[in-house]
């Protein structure tokens, strides 16, 4: 017993001595693997360099969130489909924003943005489509409708997808002037959309889209009739609470059919002031589409107005609204007569070309119209 007794405390002995080599083991096999890591860290390092290694060791890191790399294109591609949720009040803020430095710091090429204000349908696509034909770089289309209007338009079309996020416009009150307003506002989305031009479905171009750009682009004056009408249709429609905002001498009256360049277009979308006024008391008998935009850059902007429009009307058969041109009516004598026999200020200078586009047209005339464009009378 006692022998046994002498053998366990022996064995105690030996496995408490034991105990402390453990941690001893584990620390030398650490700095083994460390001396391991080391020289082949340097080899690697020595043989395929330090940014191999950081390239190698980095690509295979996924960040958990989507970082967006920032850069000049997000600023100045335009949007790549015009439908968004954006109310009027955001949309009209976001296309209020400018440069301040004039120079751009990248190739631009400016564009003249076509805006379309229509019911619905377009009848005379075929002749725009013939117009645009060749030019895609230099323009740019938007069309607002009814919200209930869905076009069929190709894909192949220069139509196809411009349609811009519409509301319901009345002739006479505020909402036609706010659907002209978020033409615009879509438009200035584009950073390189230099001119804007209001059309109808019933507009048509008189020369080739050559002629028109090169006739726009170097206009030292937006176009915007804006003429002191002292009859009862012009300053008859002024209201005095409209005063001191707009007083009747600074009352004016013109085309809703515009075009008019960057600048111009964005102190209409930027305006929070006139626009109220003019929604409150400029009411029907008083056609707001007639006398808001001519007022308002009248007394904020009349330098830079030509004080006429560039679209050719006929008001000569009396009534509400202008004459309508059918299948009978065109010929190359008709179209001598809209183009000629009359002059005009274009920069300063006289000038026999006064008027660019044209309406109305009824959907019977796109035919005899296809015609004079390949008889070259329109040369498009």
């Amino acid at each position: 017993m006692q022998s046994r007794g002498v053998a366990l405390e022996e064995g105690k002995e030996r496995s408490s001595q034991s105990k402390p080599l453990r941690p001893l083991r584990l620390l030398v096999l650490f700095f083994s693997l460390c001396v391991v890591f080391s020289v082949i860290s340097i080899y690697t390092v020595k043989h395929f360099g330090i940014e191999s290694v950081a390239t190698t060791m980095s690509s295979n890191f996924q960040p958990c969130y989507y970082e967006e790399h920032g850069g000049l294109d997000k600023w100045i591609r335009p949007p790549l489909s015009l439908i968004h949720n954006m109310s009027d009040k955001e949309l009209l803020w976001r296309a209020s924003f400018v440069p301040r430095i004039k120079d751009y710091p990248y190739p631009r090429i400016p564009k003249i943005a076509f805006m379309f204000l229509t019911k619905g349908p377009l009848p005379l696509a075929p002749l725009w489509e013939r117009f645009f034909k060749g030019h895609e770089k230099l323009f740019s289309i938007y069309i607002h409708s009814l919200p209930s209007y869905q076009p069929q338009f190709p894909p192949t079309s220069v139509f196809y997808g411009r349609q811009i996020p519409s509301q319901v416009s009345e002739w006479g009150r505020m909402s036609m002037c706010d659907a002209e307003r978020r033409l615009l506002g879509n438009a200035l989305l584009d950073m390189s959309n230099e001119w804007f031009i209001l059309v109808s479905e019933s507009c048509i171009p008189l020369y080739n889209f050559s002629f028109i750009y090169h006739y726009t682009m170097k206009s030292k004056h937006s176009f915007m009739g804006a003429f002191d009408d002292q009859g009862p249709f012009g300053r008859g429609r002024y209201n005095e609470n409209m005063a001191p905002l707009v007083n009747i001498t600074e009352w004016r009256k013109g085309s809703q059919w515009f075009e008019v360049n960057r600048k111009l277009a964005v102190t209409i979308v930027e305006d929070t002031k006139f626009h109220p006024v003019f929604e409150r008391y400029c009411r029907p008998a008083c056609y707001v589409d007639e006398h808001y935009f001519p007022t308002m850059l009248t007394i904020q902007a009349a330098n830079v107005l030509a004080n006429r429009s560039l679209t050719w009307v006929d008001w000569s058969r009396g009534g509400a609204h202008p004459a309508t041109f059918g299948r009978n009516d065109i010929t190359e004598e008709f179209f001598n007569s809209v183009r000629g026999g009359s002059t005009c200020l274009y920069n300063n200078r006289n000038s026999s070309v006064c008027v660019l586009f044209a309406r109305k047209f009824a959907p019977s005339a796109l035919e005899p119209l296809l015609q004079m464009v390949d008889s070259k009378v329109l040369n498009y």
